[in-house]
């Protein structure tokens, strides 16, 4: 059964940084294209980042500068790193990725910041 497993998530101060995890597992394909989104309490969930299985990425206007995704093929990994963190950052962080002919989600890690 194929599972995208995120960690990485906890408790933050302001300005701290965070690098979270996303791999996948059940399978010998490799994670394809992959996003990241995140869901603030009461809010709707919004996209984050996108990393291609070339390596390009792309971000949400909003999360320029602070967010960073990359991939490690050999682990079948992709990360979401989180730069001067932000109480507003505080959300569950969701992985979404294409594996095969399939897209997957991962369970979410919450990551709580605190000012």
């Amino acid at each position: 059964q194929v599972q995208l497993v995120e960690s990485g998530g906890g408790l933050v101060q302001a300005g701290g940084s965070l690098t979270l995890s996303c791999a996948a597992s059940g399978t010998d394909f490799l994670i394809n294209a992959a996003n990241w989104y995140r869901q603030a309490p009461g809010k709707q969930r919004e996209w984050v980042a996108t990393i291609t299985s070339g390596g390009i990425q792309n971000y949400a206007a909003s999360m320029k500068g602070r967010f960073t995704i990359s991939r490690d093929n050999a682990k079948n990994t992709v990360y979401l790193q989180i730069d001067s963190l932000k109480p507003e950052d505080t959300a569950v962080y969701y992985c979404n990725a294409a594996i095969a002919k399939y897209t997957y989600w991962g369970q979410g890690t919450q990551v709580t910041v605190s000012s």
